[in-house]
């Protein structure tokens, strides 16, 4: 009895670790434009049930990213320092396992916004084909982490649509935020395992950027930062959104202290901080709504 439990309790502890639960880092970035686009599109908070419906979607389209993403790295992660542990290239966890799952994790995510409207369900769609192709594109580009952006972001316009039936302009322009913020803390990312990437032939930001990197990379800080001021003057929001911005600032700032010196460690604490950054801008927009 004690040996079956044991098995399950490994077993339950492999699925968990494939689907990267035990590590929250992943849902707390693809939360925070999420919840940036939820409260811009409603004005304020959204309806309960909405929120329900993405906070919960966040999880599980994150767990199925995660999932596919070590299938489809199954042969190549035993190859990578930082990632050689995980359940698939171990064995804990098997190839036909993993994309029961993935199924499973998508058909729960579908099941979720099949309860909003017409056009949020169109939508959907879209969403679990990047999450499924997002994988394989480190294998033709150096962009892949544009696309993680497009597929963290995309429910942005999902969040528009649900609460107000349209997808208006300033959407696409919050999306493009959540694009570049995912170049910026995922070539950081990136960055922590350049040197075995360069080793199997894995295309990333950081392998293209190579010594720009963290030039580069304040590049792309500047025109988010600026992109966000945008998305206050188009919503017209008020002097609490903008402080929030130059908390924002600063800790990019922190990041690209952090990364000056391409130091695996730091780098990989520079990607850590953008949570507390999403977090930022999304207080400020939080108060806004509250005290305008």
């Amino acid at each position: 009895m004690n040996a079956a439990i044991s098995l399950i309790t490994q077993r339950a502890g492999s699925y968990w670790r494939l689907m990267r639960l035990n590590r929250p880092i992943g849902n707390f970035l693809l939360l925070w434009p999420t919840l940036w686009g939820l409260w811009l599109a409603a004005g304020g908070p959204p309806r309960p049930g909405v929120l329900a419906v993405f906070v919960l979607g966040v999880v599980v389209m994150r767990a199925a990213g995660c999932v596919i993403n070590d299938y489809a790295d199954r042969h190549l992660d035993g190859h990578v320092q930082r990632t050689r542990a995980r359940p698939l290239a171990t064995g804990a966890v098997t190839e036909r396992e993993a994309l029961a799952l993935f199924v499973v994790l998508c058909l729960f995510a579908l099941a979720l916004v099949s309860t909003m409207n017409w056009l949020t369900i169109a939508l959907a769609p879209v969403a679990v084909a990047l999450a499924a192709s997002y994988p394989f594109m480190k294998r033709y580009t150096h962009f892949p982490q544009l696309y993680l952006g497009a597929a963290f972001g995309w429910a942005i316009p999902m969040g528009y649509a649900a609460e107000t039936a349209t997808v208006p302009g300033e959407a696409w322009l919050v999306l493009l935020v959540s694009v570049l913020w995912a170049a910026v803390y995922d070539t950081e990312y990136a960055m922590v395992d350049r040197e075995d990437d360069r080793r199997i032939g894995i295309k990333s930001t950081a392998v293209l950027f190579g010594d720009y990197d963290r030039l580069i990379i304040a590049m792309l800080q500047l025109a988010m930062t600026l992109l966000l001021v945008a998305v206050g003057v188009v919503n017209d929001l008020g002097l609490v959104y903008y402080a929030s911005l130059a908390v924002a600032a600063l800790l990019f700032v922190r990041q690209q202290w952090l990364i000056k010196d391409q130091d695996r460690d730091n780098c990989f604490h520079a990607f850590l901080n953008n949570n507390t950054y999403g977090g930022v801008i999304f207080l400020g927009i939080l108060l806004h709504f509250m005290y305008a």
